[in-house]
């Protein structure tokens, strides 16, 4: 609760950063022995790939997409007086409005930034989970929602599960993303898509002090002309 208060009132002070009308989803876990906690904001998503009864992998959706039509998500934001509708041209895509202006159209119900929508229902709080964490439980993958806006649950766990090396786990997956985008949606621009995959065995393909933590991640972002700059970090 306090690293998120902090995170919005340092985007709030900070003088390089416009967040009037900008802002962030987030998604954050915290792995402590067998207790894996989590807290999130908007509609980056955590699942996670773990074998069933008979060994075959599952996904397991650890987190919820806090959109604004969301019944308890769209009661507070109308009780802020802020407004939740789709436009005509993207019905599937509920968003908020201000209560005097069919502005800025935020698809979510909470994030960071996004300054002004916060007097209108929109928040920085985290919603919570926790989970106690099984011998079945194989690894997790946090990525933000363009890559749940071309792949399921079943498909991201699928990919990290083929992935020929731990390290190039979320490179893949980013990759696979982005071919989802330019098929499903060739006249639009691709959302940004970060990935990270925490292997929960700790083991990585070399062992370097990073690798031994059991993390892959990358990241594409879309810049202004539609291209993508991508990074591994």
């Amino acid at each position: 609760m306090k690293s998120y208060k902090a995170m919005d009132k340092e985007l709030r002070s900070h003088p390089n950063l416009d967040c009037f009308c900008s802002g962030s989803t987030a998604v954050t876990i915290v792995k402590q022995g067998p207790n894996l906690f989590m807290g999130y904001i908007g509609d980056s998503r955590a699942i996670m790939g773990s074998k069933d009864s008979n060994g075959s992998m599952v996904a397991i959706q650890l987190t919820v997409d806090l959109k604004p039509d969301l019944p308890r998500e769209a009661e507070r934001i109308k009780k802020c007086k802020g407004r939740v509708f789709a436009l005509q041209d993207e019905p599937e895509v509920p968003r908020v409005w201000l209560p005097f202006d069919d502005a800025p159209g935020l698809a979510m119900a909470r994030a960071f930034g996004d300054f002004c929508l916060k007097e209108y229902g929109v928040i920085s709080i985290p919603e919570f989970s926790h989970r106690l964490l099984t011998e079945r439980d194989q690894f997790i993958v946090l990525a933000s929602d363009g890559v749940w806006d071309v792949l399921s649950n079943e498909e991201v766990v699928e990919i990290v599960s083929l992935a020929p090396t731990r390290s190039s786990a979320a490179r893949i997956l980013v990759d696979s993303a982005a071919r989802e985008w330019k098929l499903k949606y060739p006249t639009s621009k691709m959302d940004d898509c970060a990935v990270v995959c925490l292997f929960l065995d700790g083991k990585m393909d070399t062992e370097s002090d990073y690798e031994e933590q059991g993390l892959s991640s990358a990241t594409v972002q879309s810049n202004h002309s539609g291209n993508a700059i991508e990074t591994d970090d």
